[in-house]
Protein backbone atom coordinates (compact mmCIF):
# COMPACT_ATOMS: atom_id res chain seq x y z
CA UNK A 1 0.00 0.00 0.00
CA UNK A 2 1.28 3.66 -1.16
CA UNK A 3 2.45 5.60 2.02
CA UNK A 4 0.75 8.89 2.82
CA UNK A 5 2.99 11.00 1.31
CA UNK A 6 3.76 8.17 -1.62
CA UNK A 7 4.08 9.98 -4.99
CA UNK A 8 0.87 10.00 -6.79
CA UNK A 9 0.96 11.35 -10.41
CA UNK A 10 4.31 11.65 -12.34
CA UNK A 11 4.44 13.16 -15.44
CA UNK A 12 7.20 12.45 -18.24
CA UNK A 13 7.12 14.90 -20.28
CA UNK A 14 9.06 13.97 -23.94
CA UNK A 15 9.03 10.73 -25.67
CA UNK A 16 12.18 9.39 -27.76
CA UNK A 17 14.71 7.18 -26.14
CA UNK A 18 14.63 9.26 -22.44
CA UNK A 19 10.84 8.87 -22.35
CA UNK A 20 9.84 5.64 -23.19
CA UNK A 21 12.86 3.94 -21.41
CA UNK A 22 12.38 6.21 -18.34
CA UNK A 23 8.61 5.34 -18.61
CA UNK A 24 9.32 1.69 -19.11
CA UNK A 25 11.76 1.39 -15.89
CA UNK A 26 9.06 3.42 -13.62
CA UNK A 27 5.83 1.26 -15.03
CA UNK A 28 7.31 -1.13 -12.19
CA UNK A 29 5.82 1.53 -9.58
CA UNK A 30 2.13 1.26 -11.55
CA UNK A 31 2.33 -2.42 -9.67
CA UNK A 32 1.11 -0.78 -6.38
CA UNK A 33 -1.98 0.36 -7.71
CA UNK A 34 -1.36 3.62 -6.93
CA UNK A 35 1.30 5.59 -8.75
CA UNK A 36 -0.21 7.15 -11.90
CA UNK A 37 2.86 7.70 -14.40
CA UNK A 38 1.81 9.48 -18.01
CA UNK A 39 4.14 10.57 -20.42
CA UNK A 40 3.42 13.67 -22.77
CA UNK A 41 4.67 13.98 -26.31
CA UNK A 42 3.87 15.18 -29.67
CA UNK A 43 3.61 13.99 -32.83
CA UNK A 44 4.73 17.00 -34.15
CA UNK A 45 8.32 17.19 -32.69
CA UNK A 46 10.90 15.07 -33.83
CA UNK A 47 13.66 13.38 -31.87
CA UNK A 48 17.70 13.56 -31.93
CA UNK A 49 17.66 9.90 -32.13
CA UNK A 50 21.48 9.73 -32.14
CA UNK A 51 21.83 7.13 -29.98
CA UNK A 52 22.01 4.24 -32.37
CA UNK A 53 25.33 2.28 -30.30
CA UNK A 54 24.97 1.18 -26.84
CA UNK A 55 27.77 -0.17 -24.32
CA UNK A 56 27.07 -3.34 -21.89
CA UNK A 57 25.23 -2.02 -19.10
CA UNK A 58 21.94 -1.70 -21.31
CA UNK A 59 22.01 -5.48 -20.70
CA UNK A 60 21.08 -5.12 -16.95
CA UNK A 61 18.49 -2.69 -18.06
CA UNK A 62 17.02 -5.07 -20.33
CA UNK A 63 16.87 -8.00 -17.68
CA UNK A 64 15.69 -5.38 -15.42
CA UNK A 65 12.76 -4.93 -17.64
CA UNK A 66 12.09 -8.96 -18.50
CA UNK A 67 13.17 -8.14 -22.22
CA UNK A 68 13.43 -10.98 -24.37
CA UNK A 69 16.55 -10.30 -26.39
CA UNK A 70 16.21 -12.31 -29.52
CA UNK A 71 12.67 -10.32 -30.09
CA UNK A 72 14.20 -7.06 -29.21
CA UNK A 73 17.36 -7.43 -31.19
CA UNK A 74 15.01 -8.48 -34.05
CA UNK A 75 12.40 -5.86 -33.41
CA UNK A 76 14.64 -2.90 -33.54
CA UNK A 77 17.21 -3.90 -36.04
CA UNK A 78 19.50 -4.24 -34.07
CA UNK A 79 22.82 -6.17 -34.34
CA UNK A 80 25.80 -7.02 -31.65
CA UNK A 81 28.11 -4.38 -30.87
CA UNK A 82 31.41 -6.21 -29.04
CA UNK A 83 33.91 -2.79 -29.25
CA UNK A 84 35.06 0.40 -31.24
CA UNK A 85 37.40 0.52 -33.42
CA UNK A 86 39.46 4.15 -33.75
CA UNK A 87 40.70 4.87 -37.20
CA UNK A 88 43.24 7.76 -37.42
CA UNK A 89 42.92 8.93 -34.22
CA UNK A 90 47.03 8.36 -33.05
CA UNK A 91 48.42 9.38 -35.87
CA UNK A 92 46.57 8.97 -40.46
CA UNK A 93 47.11 5.29 -40.88
CA UNK A 94 47.08 4.09 -37.60
CA UNK A 95 44.03 2.17 -35.94
CA UNK A 96 43.17 0.70 -32.44
CA UNK A 97 40.07 -1.31 -30.96
CA UNK A 98 38.28 -0.21 -27.63
CA UNK A 99 37.06 -4.12 -27.04
CA UNK A 100 34.30 -4.60 -24.28
CA UNK A 101 35.29 -7.40 -21.76
CA UNK A 102 38.65 -8.35 -19.87
CA UNK A 103 42.42 -8.78 -21.04
CA UNK A 104 43.52 -12.14 -19.99
CA UNK A 105 43.52 -13.58 -16.94
CA UNK A 106 45.17 -11.80 -13.28
CA UNK A 107 48.14 -13.95 -12.66
CA UNK A 108 48.73 -14.67 -8.50
CA UNK A 109 46.37 -11.30 -7.86
CA UNK A 110 48.57 -8.98 -10.55
CA UNK A 111 46.93 -7.72 -13.21
CA UNK A 112 47.44 -9.17 -16.37
CA UNK A 113 48.24 -6.44 -18.82
CA UNK A 114 51.03 -6.02 -16.66
CA UNK A 115 52.83 -9.28 -17.40
CA UNK A 116 52.09 -8.03 -21.37
CA UNK A 117 54.00 -4.45 -20.50
CA UNK A 118 57.18 -6.38 -19.10
CA UNK A 119 57.41 -9.30 -21.06
CA UNK A 120 56.16 -7.79 -24.83
CA UNK A 121 59.55 -5.68 -24.09
CA UNK A 122 61.78 -9.01 -23.95
CA UNK A 123 60.52 -10.87 -26.65
CA UNK A 124 57.90 -11.61 -29.08
CA UNK A 125 54.60 -11.15 -27.75
CA UNK A 126 51.32 -11.07 -29.60
CA UNK A 127 49.00 -7.53 -29.26
CA UNK A 128 47.55 -7.09 -25.93
CA UNK A 129 44.09 -7.46 -28.13
CA UNK A 130 44.60 -10.56 -29.01
CA UNK A 131 44.50 -11.68 -25.13
CA UNK A 132 40.75 -10.37 -25.24
CA UNK A 133 37.92 -12.66 -26.35
CA UNK A 134 35.22 -9.48 -27.62
CA UNK A 135 38.52 -7.93 -29.71
CA UNK A 136 39.43 -11.26 -31.58
CA UNK A 137 36.01 -12.15 -32.36
CA UNK A 138 35.63 -8.60 -33.10
CA UNK A 139 38.02 -8.38 -35.92
CA UNK A 140 36.78 -12.04 -36.91
CA UNK A 141 33.40 -10.60 -37.60
CA UNK A 142 32.16 -13.51 -35.15
CA UNK A 143 29.20 -13.59 -32.39
CA UNK A 144 28.27 -15.89 -29.41
CA UNK A 145 26.54 -14.89 -26.25
CA UNK A 146 28.77 -15.37 -23.26
CA UNK A 147 28.71 -18.52 -21.65
CA UNK A 148 27.47 -18.99 -17.84
CA UNK A 149 30.46 -20.96 -16.56
CA UNK A 150 32.72 -18.65 -14.81
CA UNK A 151 35.55 -21.11 -15.85
CA UNK A 152 34.95 -20.64 -19.20
CA UNK A 153 36.86 -18.44 -21.86
CA UNK A 154 33.42 -17.81 -23.12
CA UNK A 155 32.16 -16.17 -19.78
CA UNK A 156 34.41 -13.44 -20.20
CA UNK A 157 33.03 -11.77 -23.77
CA UNK A 158 31.26 -8.87 -23.24
CA UNK A 159 28.84 -7.31 -25.76
CA UNK A 160 26.28 -4.09 -26.36
CA UNK A 161 23.97 -3.10 -29.27
CA UNK A 162 23.67 -1.13 -32.57
CA UNK A 163 19.61 -0.40 -33.03
CA UNK A 164 17.44 2.05 -34.67
CA UNK A 165 16.76 4.37 -32.10
CA UNK A 166 13.18 5.55 -33.41
CA UNK A 167 12.27 1.73 -33.46
CA UNK A 168 13.93 1.36 -29.55
CA UNK A 169 11.66 4.23 -28.83
CA UNK A 170 8.89 2.71 -30.37
CA UNK A 171 9.42 -0.79 -28.79
CA UNK A 172 9.53 0.79 -25.60
CA UNK A 173 6.37 2.41 -25.94
CA UNK A 174 4.49 -0.76 -26.54
CA UNK A 175 6.01 -2.54 -23.49
CA UNK A 176 5.61 1.09 -21.25
CA UNK A 177 1.77 1.26 -22.71
CA UNK A 178 1.19 -2.80 -21.92
CA UNK A 179 1.88 -2.07 -18.10
CA UNK A 180 -0.41 1.07 -17.99
CA UNK A 181 1.83 4.13 -18.85
CA UNK A 182 -1.04 6.25 -20.30
CA UNK A 183 0.47 8.51 -23.08
CA UNK A 184 -0.72 11.74 -23.84
CA UNK A 185 -0.73 13.56 -27.37
CA UNK A 186 0.11 16.90 -26.85
CA UNK A 187 3.20 19.65 -27.20
CA UNK A 188 3.89 21.41 -23.60
CA UNK A 189 3.45 25.19 -24.27
CA UNK A 190 3.55 27.02 -20.70
CA UNK A 191 4.63 25.17 -17.25
CA UNK A 192 2.65 26.26 -14.19
CA UNK A 193 4.71 26.76 -10.53
CA UNK A 194 3.20 27.19 -7.32
CA UNK A 195 3.90 30.55 -6.02
CA UNK A 196 4.22 29.61 -2.21
CA UNK A 197 7.85 27.21 -3.21
CA UNK A 198 8.72 27.11 -7.02
CA UNK A 199 7.85 23.47 -7.79
CA UNK A 200 6.39 22.67 -11.02
CA UNK A 201 2.55 22.57 -10.36
CA UNK A 202 1.18 21.62 -14.04
CA UNK A 203 2.10 21.85 -17.45
CA UNK A 204 -0.44 23.61 -20.37
CA UNK A 205 -0.77 21.98 -23.53
CA UNK A 206 -1.40 23.61 -26.67
CA UNK A 207 -4.46 21.97 -26.64
CA UNK A 208 -5.64 23.66 -23.79
CA UNK A 209 -5.37 20.78 -21.22
CA UNK A 210 -3.74 20.85 -18.12
CA UNK A 211 -1.85 18.23 -16.80
CA UNK A 212 -0.94 18.25 -12.92
CA UNK A 213 1.42 16.31 -11.25
CA UNK A 214 3.45 15.47 -8.10
CA UNK A 215 6.21 14.57 -9.96
CA UNK A 216 7.94 15.83 -13.16
CA UNK A 217 10.84 14.32 -15.25
CA UNK A 218 11.93 16.22 -18.04
CA UNK A 219 12.88 14.26 -20.99
CA UNK A 220 12.55 17.08 -23.68
CA UNK A 221 15.97 16.86 -25.16
CA UNK A 222 17.64 20.21 -25.61
CA UNK A 223 14.91 22.08 -25.05
CA UNK A 224 15.03 21.18 -21.25
CA UNK A 225 11.27 22.67 -21.09
CA UNK A 226 11.00 22.22 -17.43
CA UNK A 227 14.38 22.30 -15.43
CA UNK A 228 16.26 24.84 -17.81
CA UNK A 229 13.44 27.22 -19.03
CA UNK A 230 10.72 26.88 -16.38
CA UNK A 231 13.23 26.47 -13.17
CA UNK A 232 15.95 28.09 -14.43
CA UNK A 233 18.86 25.83 -13.93
CA UNK A 234 21.68 26.95 -15.85
CA UNK A 235 24.15 24.61 -18.33
CA UNK A 236 27.82 24.22 -17.28
CA UNK A 237 29.61 24.21 -20.71
CA UNK A 238 32.54 21.83 -21.36
CA UNK A 239 33.36 22.89 -25.27
CA UNK A 240 36.71 24.12 -23.76
CA UNK A 241 37.92 20.66 -23.51
CA UNK A 242 35.11 18.90 -25.89
CA UNK A 243 35.03 21.26 -28.70
CA UNK A 244 33.08 19.54 -31.41
CA UNK A 245 29.51 21.29 -31.44
CA UNK A 246 27.89 20.20 -34.95
CA UNK A 247 27.33 16.50 -36.35
CA UNK A 248 25.49 15.59 -39.55
CA UNK A 249 24.15 12.34 -39.95
CA UNK A 250 22.52 10.17 -43.19
CA UNK A 251 21.64 6.52 -43.05
CA UNK A 252 23.14 4.34 -46.11
CA UNK A 253 22.15 1.31 -47.50
CA UNK A 254 23.83 -1.57 -46.45
CA UNK A 255 26.43 -2.89 -48.49
CA UNK A 256 27.58 -6.36 -47.14
CA UNK A 257 27.42 -8.02 -43.75
CA UNK A 258 27.21 -6.08 -40.35
CA UNK A 259 30.69 -5.88 -38.22
CA UNK A 260 29.97 -6.62 -34.82
CA UNK A 261 31.57 -3.04 -33.34
CA UNK A 262 31.19 0.57 -34.68
CA UNK A 263 33.58 2.23 -36.31
CA UNK A 264 34.79 5.54 -35.47
CA UNK A 265 37.11 7.47 -37.79
CA UNK A 266 39.07 10.74 -37.27
CA UNK A 267 38.43 13.47 -39.81
CA UNK A 268 40.31 16.87 -40.28
CA UNK A 269 37.78 18.71 -37.92
CA UNK A 270 36.44 15.69 -35.74
CA UNK A 271 35.33 12.09 -36.84
CA UNK A 272 32.69 9.76 -38.43
CA UNK A 273 31.05 7.08 -36.48
CA UNK A 274 29.53 3.71 -38.99
CA UNK A 275 27.06 2.13 -37.16
CA UNK A 276 25.88 -1.06 -38.96
CA UNK A 277 22.38 -2.33 -38.29
CA UNK A 278 20.41 -5.07 -39.82
CA UNK A 279 18.50 -2.74 -42.51
CA UNK A 280 21.10 -0.09 -42.88
CA UNK A 281 24.17 1.55 -41.91
CA UNK A 282 23.96 4.33 -39.80
CA UNK A 283 26.76 7.26 -40.83
CA UNK A 284 27.64 10.62 -38.98
CA UNK A 285 29.97 13.26 -39.09
CA UNK A 286 30.69 14.69 -35.66
CA UNK A 287 33.03 18.16 -35.92
CA UNK A 288 33.85 21.57 -34.84
CA UNK A 289 32.31 24.41 -36.53
CA UNK A 290 35.06 26.11 -35.53
CA UNK A 291 37.10 24.51 -37.92
CA UNK A 292 34.79 23.28 -40.47
CA UNK A 293 31.44 24.84 -42.20
CA UNK A 294 28.56 23.13 -42.83
CA UNK A 295 28.29 22.32 -46.16
CA UNK A 296 31.87 21.03 -46.09
CA UNK A 297 31.36 18.40 -43.39
CA UNK A 298 28.02 17.30 -45.07
CA UNK A 299 30.57 16.78 -48.02
CA UNK A 300 33.00 14.61 -46.42
CA UNK A 301 30.69 13.04 -44.99
CA UNK A 302 28.88 11.85 -48.10
CA UNK A 303 32.12 11.10 -49.83
CA UNK A 304 33.07 8.47 -47.05
CA UNK A 305 30.02 6.06 -47.04
CA UNK A 306 30.42 2.61 -48.44
CA UNK A 307 26.93 2.94 -49.71
CA UNK A 308 24.27 5.32 -51.30
CA UNK A 309 22.16 7.34 -49.03
CA UNK A 310 18.94 6.30 -48.04
CA UNK A 311 17.96 9.71 -46.97
CA UNK A 312 18.30 13.72 -46.90
CA UNK A 313 21.35 14.37 -44.25
CA UNK A 314 19.82 15.88 -41.31
CA UNK A 315 21.98 18.24 -38.84
CA UNK A 316 22.49 18.75 -35.27
CA UNK A 317 23.90 21.33 -33.15
CA UNK A 318 24.89 20.70 -29.72
CA UNK A 319 26.47 21.91 -26.81
CA UNK A 320 29.04 19.49 -24.65
CA UNK A 321 28.35 19.91 -21.07
CA UNK A 322 25.55 19.08 -18.21
CA UNK A 323 23.00 21.02 -16.07
CA UNK A 324 24.42 22.51 -12.79
CA UNK A 325 22.11 20.37 -11.06
CA UNK A 326 19.83 17.40 -12.51
CA UNK A 327 17.47 17.30 -10.10
CA UNK A 328 15.74 20.32 -9.02
CA UNK A 329 12.85 20.98 -7.09
CA UNK A 330 10.09 18.17 -7.95
CA UNK A 331 11.43 17.94 -11.75
CA UNK A 332 14.46 15.71 -12.78
CA UNK A 333 16.54 16.09 -16.15
CA UNK A 334 17.02 12.87 -18.23
CA UNK A 335 18.45 12.41 -21.58
CA UNK A 336 19.92 15.45 -23.00
CA UNK A 337 17.55 18.25 -21.34
CA UNK A 338 20.52 16.88 -18.46
CA UNK A 339 23.50 17.29 -20.68
CA UNK A 340 25.27 15.83 -23.77
CA UNK A 341 28.51 14.36 -24.43
CA UNK A 342 29.64 13.62 -27.96
CA UNK A 343 28.44 10.06 -29.23
CA UNK A 344 32.49 9.22 -29.41
CA UNK A 345 31.65 6.14 -26.85
CA UNK A 346 28.71 5.57 -27.36
CA UNK A 347 27.60 7.07 -23.40
CA UNK A 348 24.32 8.93 -24.15
CA UNK A 349 21.37 5.81 -23.73
CA UNK A 350 23.85 5.01 -21.06
CA UNK A 351 23.44 8.15 -18.91
CA UNK A 352 19.65 8.08 -19.85
CA UNK A 353 19.97 4.54 -17.90
CA UNK A 354 22.17 5.59 -15.34
CA UNK A 355 19.52 8.78 -14.49
CA UNK A 356 16.89 6.13 -14.18
CA UNK A 357 19.01 3.83 -11.71
CA UNK A 358 19.66 6.53 -9.80
CA UNK A 359 16.19 7.79 -9.23
CA UNK A 360 14.53 4.42 -8.66
CA UNK A 361 17.17 4.17 -5.68
CA UNK A 362 16.07 7.75 -4.42
CA UNK A 363 12.83 7.53 -5.24
CA UNK A 364 10.90 10.78 -3.56
CA UNK A 365 7.77 11.07 -1.65
CA UNK A 366 5.94 14.40 -1.56
CA UNK A 367 8.08 15.26 1.17
CA UNK A 368 10.92 15.68 -1.54
CA UNK A 369 13.80 15.30 1.00
CA UNK A 370 17.04 17.39 0.15
CA UNK A 371 19.22 15.00 1.03
CA UNK A 372 17.90 12.34 -1.82
CA UNK A 373 17.88 15.32 -4.01
CA UNK A 374 21.29 16.57 -3.13
CA UNK A 375 22.89 12.83 -3.39
CA UNK A 376 21.24 12.28 -6.95
CA UNK A 377 22.69 15.26 -7.61
CA UNK A 378 26.44 14.83 -6.59
CA UNK A 379 26.63 11.27 -8.10
CA UNK A 380 25.28 12.76 -11.64
CA UNK A 381 27.91 15.34 -11.80
CA UNK A 382 30.45 12.87 -11.06
CA UNK A 383 29.29 10.54 -13.44
CA UNK A 384 29.34 13.08 -16.23
CA UNK A 385 32.53 14.30 -14.72
CA UNK A 386 34.32 10.65 -15.04
CA UNK A 387 33.15 10.15 -18.43
CA UNK A 388 33.95 13.64 -19.79
CA UNK A 389 37.61 12.81 -18.78
CA UNK A 390 37.12 9.23 -20.94
CA UNK A 391 36.25 11.22 -23.98
CA UNK A 392 39.20 14.38 -23.72
CA UNK A 393 41.46 11.77 -23.64
CA UNK A 394 41.17 10.10 -27.35
CA UNK A 395 41.70 14.04 -28.14
CA UNK A 396 44.50 15.01 -26.41
CA UNK A 397 46.41 11.75 -26.54
CA UNK A 398 47.30 12.30 -29.94
CA UNK A 399 50.19 12.93 -32.18
CA UNK A 400 48.13 14.74 -34.86
CA UNK A 401 49.26 18.11 -35.83
CA UNK A 402 47.81 18.10 -39.76
CA UNK A 403 45.17 20.33 -38.72
CA UNK A 404 43.55 23.43 -36.63
CA UNK A 405 41.80 21.52 -34.96
CA UNK A 406 43.88 18.65 -33.94
CA UNK A 407 46.55 20.85 -33.01
CA UNK A 408 43.77 22.48 -30.65
CA UNK A 409 43.28 19.27 -29.12
CA UNK A 410 46.53 17.83 -28.71
CA UNK A 411 47.62 21.36 -26.86
CA UNK A 412 44.53 22.28 -24.77
CA UNK A 413 44.88 22.13 -20.94
CA UNK A 414 43.07 19.15 -19.23
CA UNK A 415 41.14 18.53 -15.86
CA UNK A 416 43.34 17.81 -13.07
CA UNK A 417 41.48 14.55 -12.68
CA UNK A 418 42.64 13.31 -16.18
CA UNK A 419 46.21 14.63 -16.41
CA UNK A 420 46.31 12.55 -12.61
CA UNK A 421 45.01 9.69 -14.17
CA UNK A 422 47.44 9.61 -17.54
CA UNK A 423 50.60 10.53 -15.60
CA UNK A 424 49.56 7.70 -13.13
CA UNK A 425 49.78 5.42 -16.36
CA UNK A 426 52.33 6.90 -18.07
CA UNK A 427 54.60 6.36 -14.92
CA UNK A 428 53.70 2.40 -14.43
CA UNK A 429 50.63 1.23 -15.96
CA UNK A 430 48.47 1.75 -12.91
CA UNK A 431 44.84 2.64 -13.64
CA UNK A 432 42.22 2.78 -10.33
CA UNK A 433 38.36 2.75 -10.86
CA UNK A 434 36.38 4.82 -8.65
CA UNK A 435 33.00 4.86 -6.63
CA UNK A 436 30.71 4.35 -9.59
CA UNK A 437 32.55 5.05 -12.10
CA UNK A 438 31.30 3.76 -15.75
CA UNK A 439 34.56 3.23 -17.73
CA UNK A 440 36.80 0.75 -15.79
CA UNK A 441 40.36 -0.39 -15.88
CA UNK A 442 40.42 -2.76 -19.10
CA UNK A 443 38.38 0.95 -21.37
CA UNK A 444 40.98 3.05 -20.20
CA UNK A 445 44.13 0.42 -20.38
CA UNK A 446 42.60 -0.02 -24.32
CA UNK A 447 42.38 3.87 -25.35
CA UNK A 448 45.62 4.66 -23.41
CA UNK A 449 47.86 2.49 -25.52
CA UNK A 450 45.89 2.61 -28.62
CA UNK A 451 46.16 6.37 -28.14
CA UNK A 452 50.03 5.97 -27.38
CA UNK A 453 50.32 6.34 -24.02
CA UNK A 454 53.03 3.74 -23.03
CA UNK A 455 54.19 3.20 -19.61
CA UNK A 456 57.98 3.79 -18.49
CA UNK A 457 58.03 0.26 -17.07
CA UNK A 458 55.47 -1.88 -14.94
CA UNK A 459 54.02 -2.53 -11.96
CA UNK A 460 57.64 -4.52 -9.35
CA UNK A 461 54.58 -7.03 -8.38
CA UNK A 462 54.70 -8.66 -12.27
CA UNK A 463 59.14 -9.47 -10.66
CA UNK A 464 57.25 -11.34 -8.05
CA UNK A 465 56.11 -14.22 -9.79
CA UNK A 466 58.34 -16.42 -11.85
CA UNK A 467 58.98 -15.67 -15.48
CA UNK A 468 58.38 -19.58 -16.70
CA UNK A 469 54.34 -19.33 -14.57
CA UNK A 470 53.89 -16.03 -16.16
CA UNK A 471 54.61 -16.84 -19.92
CA UNK A 472 53.03 -20.16 -19.92
CA UNK A 473 49.95 -18.51 -18.59
CA UNK A 474 50.11 -15.76 -21.38
CA UNK A 475 50.45 -18.61 -23.53
CA UNK A 476 47.77 -20.76 -22.12
CA UNK A 477 45.15 -17.63 -22.69
CA UNK A 478 46.47 -17.00 -26.17
CA UNK A 479 45.44 -20.38 -27.25
CA UNK A 480 42.43 -20.39 -25.20
CA UNK A 481 40.92 -17.43 -26.81
CA UNK A 482 41.76 -18.48 -30.30
CA UNK A 483 40.49 -22.00 -29.98
CA UNK A 484 36.91 -20.17 -29.21
CA UNK A 485 36.80 -17.27 -31.85
CA UNK A 486 37.01 -19.97 -34.31
CA UNK A 487 33.99 -21.90 -33.43
CA UNK A 488 32.12 -19.09 -32.88
CA UNK A 489 29.72 -18.51 -35.52
CA UNK A 490 29.87 -15.88 -37.76
CA UNK A 491 28.07 -12.64 -36.69
CA UNK A 492 25.50 -12.42 -39.70
CA UNK A 493 25.16 -16.01 -39.03
CA UNK A 494 23.99 -16.12 -35.29
CA UNK A 495 21.59 -13.35 -36.34
CA UNK A 496 19.80 -15.28 -39.03
CA UNK A 497 19.76 -18.20 -36.62
CA UNK A 498 18.13 -16.23 -33.31
CA UNK A 499 17.15 -12.93 -33.99
CA UNK A 500 16.60 -11.55 -37.84
CA UNK A 501 14.28 -8.96 -38.38
CA UNK A 502 11.36 -8.91 -40.80
CA UNK A 503 12.37 -8.10 -44.36
CA UNK A 504 11.05 -4.23 -44.98
CA UNK A 505 8.49 -3.79 -48.12
CA UNK A 506 9.14 -1.29 -50.11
Amino acid sequence: MLSENGLRDIIIVGGGTAGWMTAAALSRLMANGQTRIRLIESDDIGTVGVGEATIPPINTFNRLLGIDENDFVARTQATFKLGIEFEDWLRPGHSYLHPFGEFGLDIEAVKFYQFWLKYSREQEIPPLGEFCLSAVAAKAGKFLTPGHDPHSVLSTLAYAFHFDATLYARYLREYSEARGIQRIEGKVVDVGLRGEDGFIEHVKLGSGQTVEGDFFIDCTGFRALLIGQALGVGYEDWTHWLPCDRAVAVPSHRQHAPLPYTRAIARPAGWQWRIPLQHRTGNGHVYCGEFMSDDAATEALLSNLDGEPSASPRQLRFTTGRRERFWEKNCIAIGLSAGFMEPLESTSIHLIQAGISKLIALMPDRGFAPVERNEYNRLTAMQFEQIRDFLILHYKATERDDTGFWRYVRNMDIPDSLERKIELFRSKGRIFRFEDELFGESNWLAVMLGQGIMPRTWDPMVDTVAPAKALETMRHVHQAIHDVARRMPTHQAYIDRYCAAEKLTA
